[in-house]
């Protein structure tokens, strides 16, 4: 049991009535989930309003409502806070219920569209590697060490957040590299952590079904780095032009990677292979697991942060050159001669980065089938981009289902088939069935082809009416080639 008042502290408040002095069991924002002692905060979310199930949420015994707008009858023998942002004094809330935990590790997040994942989880392999205790919360999956606790979100709810953290502190965890998405951002579920660092990566199209304006989208990640301290530092990306955006009125250390423009951290690629990265950076050639100019990106990234929480640059360096990257981003299947490369490219600027890396390394002639998918219920104004894409960068691209959702997948795949040009079609098919699609692909290779399967990455299911069904592309195409090497 906490009480009321403790748990309030920091937040800021309009009104109070009743007893601040009450002992709370527990916080909950979702009145489905509310118990005898609970406090519940009603929050304005997108879906429904909290301040709707108030009354849902007294009668299964909650004992404190905070919220923003107060109903016109009080009920007695109830504490009553008013706030004017609910979803901040959730995560302030949250921070003091679980003993403020990001007080007593080091804890960095890491935005942007693309390379949140990779950069998170290297940051996680290589702390670990050096020998520290470390904590993950990513979009894969959230770990303490090697103990993975499955992920729902990006980045989970502010009271999920914070139970993590305490977790991760009362099991001796020093660091926790966590990716903070544009969403959690502004839906406040990162309020209350007190950050060392934050690093920003990329910006480009993604969201907009949420965000509405591309403007909207850049202000959510800004609003990361407004609100650092001035103790902790802000990693930008010098190469995107919205890198120094991010900095303006930031209070923190400010510094930069880059690979073409003058940077605090700055590399220079020697080579790019399908095996591999050699880098220059400040005169020593490190070669790297990873593959691709954008993970040259996320390494200097990694690079910064390290260095910028106070380790030794060339042990950082050496540690790095041996580890892989997250799951389902740019994994590697070779299977009689042909080469599969699974990756989660869910959006136009990650699925192009994937494309000129694969044709940045081919020898020329060898083919590239891509297959891929746009999401239901998503931005759709990214659809035809993308097939565009894949059909201009592929000698070969198979349009198929990636998480449909409510939607039919057959009007998502002719938004997508909008982006195809009348001399592209011959080379394109539309093939709803993904398993279908992926045996496809493997069908029209040849030993030296390279098949992309962009989209899914990581994820090992299929949204398809609510319902999800075990679906892995690194599984599906594995069996497939290996069904094909044998026959």
């Amino acid at each position: 049991m906490k009480v009321l008042k403790d748990i309030l502290y920091k937040v800021s408040l309009i009104s109070t009535s009743g007893d601040m002095e009450v002992d709370v069991k527990n916080i909950v924002f979702d009145s489905r989930k509310v118990e005898d002692g609970s406090a519940f905060v009603a929050i304005a979310g997108t879906q429904v309003n909290g301040h709707d199930y108030i009354a849902a949420a007294l009668e299964k015994g909650a004992k404190a409502i905070i919220c923003e707008d107060l109903p016109e009858n009080l009920t007695e023998g109830i504490t009553w806070v008013q706030v004017g942002d609910s979803a901040k004094a959730l995560g302030i809330m949250a921070s003091n219920y679980y003993g403020n935990p990001s007080d007593e590790i080091q804890v960095v997040a890491i935005t942007g569209t693309n390379g949140k994942t990779t950069t998170a989880t290297l940051l996680h392999q290589l702390f670990i590697a050096m020998g520290y205790s470390t904590g993950l919360l990513s979009t894969v999956e959230n770990k303490i060490n090697e103990e993975v606790i499955p992920a729902t979100h990006t980045t989970p709810d502010a009271v999920s957040v914070q139970a993590l953290l305490r977790k991760m502190v009362d099991g001796g965890c020093t660091h926790c590299f966590m990716e903070a998405s544009s969403h959690a951002i502004v839906q406040e579920r990162i309020a209350g952590l007190k950050l060392a660092g934050a690093v920003f990566t990329n910006i480009s199209h993604d969201h907009l079904d949420y965000h509405k304006t591309f403007d909207e989208y850049i202000k959510a990640k800004k609003k990361l780095f407004d609100e650092l301290p001035k103790d902790a530092f802000a990693l930008v990306n010098s190469d995107d032009k919205r890198g120094m955006v991010m900095l303006q009125n930031c209070k923190a250390k400010q510094q930069t990677f880059a690979l073409k423009s003058p940077a605090d951290f700055k590399a220079k690629i020697i080579s790019n292979t399908l095996e591999g990265l050699e880098l220059d950076i400040n005169g020593k050639l490190v070669w790297f697991r990873l593959i691709g100019a954008f993970n040259a990106y996320n390494l200097l990234g990694v690079l910064g942060t390290a260095t910028l929480l106070g380790e030794d640059e060339e042990e950082v360096l050496t540690t790095l050159s041996s580890i892989r990257g997250a799951k389902g981003r740019f994994d590697r299947i070779s299977i009689g001669g042909i080469t599969a490369i699974v990756d989660y490219a869910h959006t136009p600027d990650a699925l192009d980065n994937v494309l000129k890396t694969i044709n940045g390394v081919r020898t020329g002639g060898e083919q590239l089938i891509t297959v891929v998918g746009c999401g239901g219920n998503r931005d759709t104004t990214k659809r035809p981009i993308m097939a565009k894409m894949a059909v201009q960068e592929s000698d070969k691209a198979i349009l198929t289902s990636d998480n449909p959702r409510f939607e039919d997948p057959e009007e998502i795949l002719k938004d997508m088939q909008a982006g195809v040009g009348p001399t592209e079609r011959r080379k394109t098919l539309t093939i709803v069935d993904r398993k279908e699609a992926i045996r496809t692909a493997c069908m029209l290779s040849q030993p030296g082809d390279i098949i992309l399967i962009a989209g899914k990455g990581h994820e090992d299911y299929q949204e398809i009416k609510g319902v999800k069904h075990h679906f892995d592309d690194a599984e599906v195409v594995t069996e497939f080639l290996t069904e094909l090497n044998q026959s």
